[in-house]
């Protein structure tokens, strides 16, 4: 269990150091849409969909790696949190097209990017 926590702790510190820089270096549209959250949304989905296709191979990719990779990386890489931070301050600014679209394109682009990683990985 401990070893569990560990890899799991280890790649949220990878995944949140990756993604503070993706925030750093990618910096919004001028219109005001996040593209930084919503770019590392993507990438997140993608490689989230690939690893579960890769752990479903027999002996492709091990329980640790999966849940370093997964849990640890992925969920310290992407954010729901911010999304929907950033999705309340588009309301607030009444930028109502800009939400819509961020959030709907969001969802869609996600489950595309898993689905594709998925794919991929077969």
């Amino acid at each position: 269990m401990l070893k569990n926590f560990l890899l799991v702790g280890l790649g949220g510190m990878i995944g949140s150091m990756l993604r503070y820089t993706a925030s750093v270096l990618v910096k919004n549209t001028t219109s005001g849409f996040p593209i930084a959250t919503f770019s590392v949304n993507i990438i997140g989905s993608f490689v989230i969909g690939w690893v579960f296709g890769m752990s479903l191979k027999e002996g492709s990719i091990n329980w640790d790696w999966k849940l370093f990779l997964t849990t640890g990386i992925c969920g310290g890489f992407t954010t729901f949190s911010a999304l929907s931070l950033e999705g309340v301050a588009l309301i607030q600014q009444q930028r109502y097209g800009i939400f819509a679209t961020y959030f709907i394109a969001s969802i869609l682009a996600g489950l595309a990017a898993a689905w594709l990683g998925l794919l991929i990985s077969k």
